[in-house]
């Protein structure tokens, strides 16, 4: 028995529009098929899998969630640190970079549109990135 890899994170949002748009044109992520659920939403995939599923909460009166509430952030293994830096800074993004410490990581954070942090992590080695990336 045990746990595998996480499947997906679901997000409650009634800016529907703006976190598809976020997910696909900032971070690559593809809107994909979805089941016929009774309300309103998207799947965003990520190499053939929906990593991300989105419930548009406008038409139900819930109160949109101003953060993750107890989630600080998700994570996402990625390449192509350089050319991200650059992609968020040209879509006007504020985002900050992290070293872990030890080297063997590199990390983008930036927050979505309903203000969930988005971790982006990088292998140094991979990447060919040295401590003053």
């Amino acid at each position: 028995m045990g746990v595998g890899l996480l499947d997906h994170y679901n997000v409650r949002t009634c800016k529907l529009a703006d976190t598809v748009k976020f997910y696909e044109d900032v971070l690559g992520l593809e809107n994909g098929p979805r089941p016929a659920f009774n309300f309103p939403g998207a799947w965003l995939y990520s190499e053939g899998k929906p990593v991300v599923h989105l419930r548009d909460i406008s038409p139900t009166g819930e109160a949109q969630k101003p953060d993750s509430g107890v989630v600080h952030h998700i994570a996402f293994v990625s390449s192509g640190f350089k050319q991200m830096k650059q992609h968020l800074a040209d879509k006007g993004f504020a985002f900050e970079t992290a070293e872990v410490p030890g080297g063997e990581l590199w990390q983008i954070f930036v927050r979505d549109p309903n203000g969930i942090m988005i971790e982006l992590n990088y292998d140094t080695a991979q990447e060919g990135l040295t401590s003053k990336a």
